[in-house]
């Protein structure tokens, strides 16, 4: 069973920047997707990115699109999202995942589709 940990979130102002660190341990990690996910209180979980096992592809949800960028770096088994130009409307808990086939060929933004979550870390932007 891949143990995922994120790690990265914090307290910043409106217009600011913060990188998240998703680092998977005991299991197989470059032949899966990756997919980062949000939880605001009071709301569903979302998509918020994810790349693929070649990182050949990447997709993000509209609302962070221009302004996140998701990537990973298999020698150290981590998926990274940076996050810039943050809003308030961006406070939430951030979980990364891995994606449920191996080698598999779409990426998908459905949260079902991930598994091996994390505990989670904290972004809060105020304003």
């Amino acid at each position: 069973q891949v143990r995922v940990i994120e790690s990265g979130g914090g307290l910043v102002q409106a217009g600011g920047s913060l990188r998240l660190s998703c680092a998977a341990s005991g299991g197989p990690f470059s032949s899966f997707h990756w997919g980062w996910f949000r939880q605001a209180p009071g709301k569903e979980r979302e998509f918020v990115a994810a790349i693929s096992w070649g990182s050949s592809s990447t997709a993000y949800a509209d609302p962070v699109k221009g302004r996140f960028t998701i990537f990973r770096d298999s020698a150290r088994s981590t998926v990274f999202l940076q996050m810039n130009s943050l809003t308030p409307e961006d406070t939430a808990v951030y979980y990364c995942a891995r994606g449920q086939r191996r080698y598999n060929v779409a990426i998908s933004t459905n949260p079902e589709q991930y598994n091996s979550w994390g505990q989670g870390t904290q972004v809060t932007v105020s304003s």
